[in-house]
């Protein structure tokens, strides 16, 4: 699945929340700060990691691409 974004760059956080992976920004402090996000196959901690079209997002088993508009 693919999430096309409108800039070059989108925090974590908002692009959790625009690709529906999460439901508010609360909820996606707690599952990246609990470890359960990965960016590129790596753990992700940080909510504020500027992604660019191609990285590849993962929570609970769900892949979503960042894509262009």
């Amino acid at each position: 699945m693919t999430v096309p974004i409108r800039d070059e760059s989108i925090r974590l956080g908002q692009f959790l929340k625009l690709a529906n992976m999460i439901d508010s920004g609360a909820e996606a402090k707690m599952v990246i700060a609990d470890g359960e996000v990965t960016v590129n196959g790596e753990v992700e901690l940080r909510r504020g990691r500027q992604l660019r079209v191609g990285d590849i997002v993962t929570v609970g088993g769900v892949s979503v691409t960042v894509a262009t508009e």
